[in-house]
Parts: C-alpha cells; sequence; structure tokens
C-alpha cells in the first residue's frame, strides 16, 4: 500500500474514531482544544518542522529557537490565559489546593537571575507556565473528569494512529540514534518522546476503557469502547514499536495500579493504597539488592549501565557551577559548564549534541541545585498525598492520578522527566493538580446534562404531557421522577 492510500484510510479511520467515541451528555467547552493543541505539538514535532521552516542551528538554536514555535506557543497561551481569566474564581480555587506546585514555579523564577543568558531562561519559564496553564484550563472545565477522557481521546486518536502509519509507511517514522542505531519514532522526533507520550496517553485511556466496562447502563456504551478499545490496542502496539523499555515499564507499573485500586477490597479500606505502593518499591528495592537488576535491564533491552546513563550521569553531576542552586532555570545546556561535560565524554560518538541528562532529578540539581531537588521532591511527596486523599474521596479519578505520580517519579530516575515542554511532565502538573483539587472537593464528575438515550426513546413514544422532559439542562433527578412513570402506565 503506498503512503498516498494509508495516509487516506488513516484519515478515514480517525475521523471514526471521532464519531464512534462523539457522547453529547458530556459538556466540555470549546477551550478544551488548547491544551490538546499544546500537547499534539510537545508529543510530536514542532510546528517549524511540519511546516518545513529552516530555523538556526547549534548553538544559535538553542539560545532563540524557533520563532515560528514560538509565536504559536504564545498565541496558544494568550487564548488560555484569557479562558482562566473568564474563570478566575475556580481557577483560584484549583492553585490554592495546589501550593507546592506554586512554590516550585516561583522558585524557578527567582532562579533566573543567576542563569548566564538570563533572557533565554525567561523565556522557556513562560513556556513552563503554559504548561501549567493548559493544565488548569482541563481541570477548571465545567465538568473536569468528562474534559480529561476527552482530552486523552482527542491527543490520541491523532498522534497514535498517524505514529503508526509513519513508522509502516513512511521514512518520516523512522530514523537513527547518535550511536547509529535504528529507531521508530512516529509523529516524534525520537524514540523516547514517541514512548512517552504513547503511556501517558494509553494509561488515560484505559482508565476510560475500565469505567465504560463498569457503566453498564451508560448510553452508546458499544461504540464508544469500540473506539477507546481501538485507542488501547494502538498504544500497546506502538509501546513495542517505540522499544523505550523504561515507558513499557511505567505503563506496566501504572496498569497495575489503575486496575489494583478499582478492586473493591482497595476502595473499602482507602489506607491500602499506602501498602501497595511500598510492595512495588520493597519488590524492587529487593531486586536491586540481590543483584538481580542486571537480569531485569537485559530483560527490558538495557545495558547494566542503563545504555551509558550512568557515564553521563558521572560527567554531568561534577560539572554542576554551584551545588545549592545550579545554574538557574534550564539553564545548564546552555552554561559554560557543558563543555567540561563534553570534554569529559569526549569518546562518545554525537556527544556534542548531548542536551540532557536522562535523570529528572540530577538535571533539576544541574539546574536549580539542592534547592530544587528538595523542592521537587516536596511536589511529588505532596502530589502522592493529595493522590491518595483524591482516592479516598473519589476512588476512580484518584487512582488515576496515583497512576501518574508513581509513574512519573519512577520514569524520571532513566530520563528528564521534569523538564519544560515534556509530556511526562504536563501530565504529571495534571495530576498532581487535578489531585490536589480532588481532594479539596473542587474537582468532580456532574450528572449527565442531558437524558439517556433510552428516556429519549421512551418520550418519543408517549403522547402523555406527564413524560415530556426539559429540551435543555435536565438532571437525574428530573429523569428518576419520570421513569416511575413510565414503569407504572
Amino acid at each position: 500500500m503506498s503512503f498516498l492510500l494509508a495516509s487516506v484510510v488513516c484519515i478515514i479511520g480517525i475521523a471514526g474514531l471521532f464519531y464512534l467515541n462523539r457522547d453529547k451528555a458530556l459538556r466540555t467547552s470549546k477551550a478544551l482544544w488548547l491544551p490538546v493543541s499544546w500537547l499534539w505539538i510537545v508529543g510530536s514535532r514542532p510546528v517549524s518542522s511540519w511546516l518545513g521552516v529552516q530555523s538556526e542551528s547549534g548553538a544559535n538554536q538553542q539560545l532563540d529557537g524557533s520563532p515560528t514555535d514560538a509565536f504559536v506557543f504564545l498565541a496558544i497561551l494568550a487564548a488560555g490565559t484569557v479562558v482562566l481569566f473568564r474563570r478566575k474564581t475556580r481557577t483560584a480555587a484549583v492553585l490554592r489546593a495546589s501550593l507546592p506546585v506554586l512554590i516550585y514555579f516561583i522558585y524557578c523564577l527567582v532562579s533566573i537571575s543567576w542563569a548566564p543568558f538570563p533572557a533565554v531562561a525567561f523565556k522557556r519559564w513562560i513556556k513552563a507556565i503554559g504548561d501549567l496553564v493548559m493544565v488548569l484550563v482541563v481541570v477548571t472545565e465545567a465538568d473536569p473528569i468528562a474534559a480529561l477522557r476527552r482530552f486523552f481521546s482527542r491527543v490520541g486518536f491523532i498522534l497514535l494512529p498517524a505514529s503508526v502509519l509513519f513508522i509502516r509507511y513512511s521514512d518520516l517514522g523512522r530514523g537513527y540514534d547518535p550511536d547509529g542505531g535504528f529507531m521508530n519514532t512516529g509523529v516524534a522526533t525520537n524514540k523516547n518522546t514517541l514512548g512517552v507520550v504513547t503511556f501517558v496517553i494509553s494509561l488515560g485511556t484505559l482508565w476510560t476503557v475500565r469505567a465504560l466496562l463498569r457503566a453498564r447502563g451508560e448510553p452508546n456504551r458499544g461504540r464508544r469502547l469500540l473506539a477507546q478499545g481501538t485507542l488501547l490496542a494502538f498504544g500497546v502496539a506502538l509501546l513495542t514499536m517505540a522499544h523505550s523499555a523504561t515507558s513499557v515499564a511505567c505503563f506496566a507499573l501504572g496498569t497495575v495500579l489503575i486496575l489494583t485500586t478499582g478492586l473493591p477490597s482497595i476502595k473499602r479500606r482507602p489506607n491500602a493504597v499506602h501498602a501497595l505502593v511500598l510492595t512495588i518499591l520493597l519488590a524492587g528495592g529487593i531486586t536491586m539488592l540481590f543483584g538481580g537488576e542486571g537480569s531485569v535491564l537485559h530483560a527490558m533491552g538495557r545495558q547494566t549501565n542503563l545504555t551509558g546513563r550512568t557515564d553521563i550521569w558521572k560527567a554531568v553531576i561534577p560539572a554542576v557551577p554551584n551545588r545549592l542552586i545550579g545554574a538557574g532555570f534550564e539553564s545548564f545546556w546552555i552554561s559554560p559548564s557543558r563543555e567540561k561535560v563534553w570534554r569529559s565524554l569526549s569518546g562518545w560518538y554525537g556527544v556534542q549534541g548531548l542536551n540532557t541528562a536522562h535523570n529528572g532529578y540530577i538535571e533539576i540539581y544541574l539546574n536549580l541545585g539542592w534547592v530544587g531537588v528538595c523542592l521537587i521532591s516536596l511536589v511529588l511527596i505532596s502530589g502522592y498525598q493529595r493522590a491518595v486523599a483524591a482516592f479516598r474521596r473519589d476512588p476512580a479519578i484518584g487512582g488515576l492520578m496515583l497512576a501518574y505520580v508513581a509513574t512519573s517519579a519512577i520514569y524520571s530516575v532513566t530520563e528528564a522527566g521534569f523538564r519544560t515542554l515534556a509530556p511526562i511532565w504536563i501530565i504529571l502538573l495534571l495530576a498532581l493538580v487535578a489531585a490536589g483539587g480532588t481532594a479539596a472537593g473542587l474537582v468532580r464528575s456532574r450528572a449527565p446534562q442531558l437524558p439517556s438515550a433510552r428516556t429519549r426513546r421512551l418520550r418519543g413514544r408517549s403522547s402523555r404531557p406527564e413524560l415530556d422532559l426539559p429540551s435543555q439542562g435536565g438532571t437525574m433527578e428530573t429523569i428518576g421522577d419520570v421513569l416511575p412513570k413510565v414503569w407504572n402506565a
């Protein structure tokens, strides 16, 4: 099959997924397309790359970036800011429930003052604020749970099928890593980005599939389950194609957490969540204690030095310009310290393209020092506590947030997961803010705004005036009043 014909089939398939997944009972605003577009870009390639716009290369590219990309991000950020201003009451309440996240962002802003290029660091901080703004747009929707489901679906329906298309039928989805090894990239620029965006969307899809399987009386459940099941199948297939061991492991862990926290025995005893997480940590610790990490890593396709990551860690840690406060927000890899790292790893092929420590905690240390490490630890610990509190209030949403917090923390052991414009960082922020809002009672699912399909059919068949429902804004209470009349008719 040619790429053109495969593209047509893919477009029709994507349209079919959107059609099958439609649900008029879920009310979300058009503003939800802003965070969807943001993650489309972050999880694939820059707009300038899609448009074929030439930009600066080398050091200038790292310092200045692409004007086209900057304009697109700024436009989406401005629109998102306007949306939050119109929702200022809800936004302020959600932010108050996410205080550790705010403290972290404030320190990042302060750290710009000692960055080698303050203007560049400030631009990157603005993009980081864009990540937070997009998360707030989702969480401050009138029905945040419906918004979450549509957010995952809309991102996944585009990126995942398109990635399979690119890998199977075009060189656009294939490439080579700095060591010359072949890799599948899909719509992304490298296998790690493809792996992480696939795993975070697949976890959200699994959460939706589980909810649909349990909601037997849900309107149009069959076709929506078909759409979500197809998306989950795409995700599993892409995780296999990406060969990103970290993403595969995190998806497996997240799946265990989502499915286990859905068990009735766990729901009845929320404190059992602590035991579940502790069991997972102990399993990993015992494996390392008895020297089993080598076998595990080989089974996952890793070397015992984590594919060279430990060598990078040994080179970058001594190169930090200030152990207490770091090099400044997102500034280590544009600082003179970068040259020290390159000289230490001079035997590596493509070392001068290295711009990450491949460890989120070390990356924070390089940019923000020990103060930053303590703050990100506070963010994760408080996020875990809020996720558990959210689980006590609403086990369904709390289980998903717990899975994202746990997998983000683990993912960042071998990848730079706390960086601006990274899919895993955006999803972690989403989990932190949503968990805080849920624990505070600010994030909860609303009752359907439209009557069910069965009720509408019954209404159409009856001529009795007392069976007429409001044309819009119907509530569960109204439907509950009508159904007994139908039963007695």
